[in-house]
């Protein structure tokens, strides 16, 4: 008998357990990144009437409780870590598809609002050229750096998280500087988080509703369960850490901005209002840091959420749920999804000539929540009902999670809702015709 046949058969390769908390939270930061409220600094406080401190914190919170929804969900389906997959598997794969079909939409729109803020960045350096101009440029150049087969390395990311780790620091640096000198009163540092002549519920729901595209990406730390010690404890505390302290640092952020800036009716440019700010602030030296740290930022945004947009229509298409012949495709020479890279390269330059950062990142909002709202179902009813518990640790985050997600749903603007909606019924009338509303994937199945 050969020698071969006698020895033990070895394993199934598997992901090694090495990454600890402080791992998968310094991971969810890098994600959402330290100057996340930065871009949306002047459409919230227009939105919200200056109060953009309380629009982040009300926003923080629904996303604390949506944060143990998703660390709870990742304790029983450890491999998928998607809102697609708990709702397939808790609810119906009618809801899982659209819920599926939503984050699609997220997908699409984040290389549209990064080309949107990029454009609009470069013009505070060169403002001769029109943004038109811009946005063509910005969106040919992430369409031909993802054609190449260029990706940002997890080291060059946290290299670059670490540089807006300085950048944030150097920026209350100069804040406090400033601040000293300025006839403060102590009802003006309060007036930051209530405004009586200002103040308005429905300002401050509309504004809640575009803060919290600050904490965009934190169920990212979810996709990293097989990697991680002890998942069952460390994937819901990274997941609440990375949330809590997001929160607080864009709580600082923005509590300075406003600060400095309290006249939030005039912004020389809304969307790129906080590099005005620090400008204030630090002068010129600070106004071009902070303008060129957020936009290589967001460039490295831009590049990643089009290659991502563009793989996830390449799993569709490699699937069937939309046209393989298209989009299921890889270039044979770079094996990358190139028609996806274009289709997803004209849908920038598409959308950033016609919408707004702000409807931009409330549709992006509006499919966000709708993943959120299904998270915390889907926690509900595996605990609650399936599993029969009756803890209130059990009950009350997966339904306050859902009762404020849904209000500040709500509270989107009439355009995002009607465009949103539109998009919604185009994938469940996209799902009849094929026939995807009544299947359960196996990918989804742990």
């Amino acid at each position: 008998m050969p020698e071969e046949s006698l020895a033990t058969p070895r394993p199934a390769a598997s992901f090694r357990r090495v990454l600890r908390l402080q791992d998968l939270v310094l991971y969810g930061i890098i994600i959402i990144q330290p100057t996340a409220p930065m871009p949306v600094f002047g459409v919230v406080s227009q939105q919200a009437r200056g109060h953009v401190v309380t629009a982040i914190m009300i926003a923080m919170v629904a996303m604390l409780f949506t944060a143990i929804s998703y660390g709870r969900m990742a304790r029983v389906y450890p491999s998928a870590g998607s809102a697609y997959a708990y709702v397939t598997n808790e609810i119906h794969p009618s809801l899982g598809y659209l819920t599926g079909w939503s984050i699609t939409m997220d997908y699409l729109l984040n290389p549209i609002i990064c080309t949107i803020w990029c454009s609009k960045a470069a013009g505070n350096f060169l403002p001769f050229i029109p943004y038109p101009v811009l946005a063509v440029a910005f969106a040919l150049l992430f369409t031909l750096m993802n054609l190449r087969g260029i990706e940002t390395s997890a080291r060059l990311n946290q290299w670059l998280v670490y540089s807006m780790g300085v950048v944030v620091l150097i920026f209350f640096g100069y804040s406090a500087a400033y601040l000293l000198h300025q006839p403060l009163t102590g009802a003006d540092f309060l007036r930051p988080f209530y405004d009586p002549k200002t103040f308005s519920i429905g300002a401050l729901s509309s504004g809640t509703a575009i803060a919290v595209l600050t904490y965009i990406g934190f169920d990212g730390v979810s996709t990293l369960s097989e990697e991680v010690e002890n998942p069952r404890r460390n994937i819901l505390l990274a997941t609440v850490l990375t949330c809590l302290i997001t929160g607080v640092l864009a709580s600082l952020e923005v509590y300075a901005g406003q600060l400095i800036w309290p006249d939030f009716h005039h912004y020389p440019d809304v969307d790129t209002a906080f590099v005005y700010v620090a400008g204030r602030a630090g002068g010129m030296l600070l106004f071009t840091i902070m303008n060129l740290t957020l936009l290589v930022a967001t460039l490295g945004s831009g590049f990643g959420s089009q290659l991502g947009a563009a793989r996830l229509l390449y799993g569709m298409g490699r699937d069937n749920v939309i046209p393989r012949q298209f989009f299921g495709k890889l270039d044979p020479v770079r094996q990358i999804p190139r028609n996806n890279v274009l289709f997803s390269g004209v849908l920038a330059l598409i959308g950033a000539l016609t919408l707004s950062y702000q409807l931009g990142a409330e549709l992006l909002n509006f499919g966000a929540f709708i993943a959120f709202m299904g998270v915390n179902a889907a926690a509900f009813i595996h605990y609650c009902i399936r599993e029969g518990k009756r803890a209130w640790t059990d009950w009350l985050p997966p339904s306050a999670g859902f009762i404020v997600c849904f209000y500040i749903w709500l509270n989107l603007s009439h355009p995002a809702k009607i465009t949103g909606g539109i998009w919604l019924g185009a994938g469940l009338l996209y799902g009849l015709m094929r026939g995807s509303l009544r299947r359960r994937p196996e990918s989804t199945i742990s």
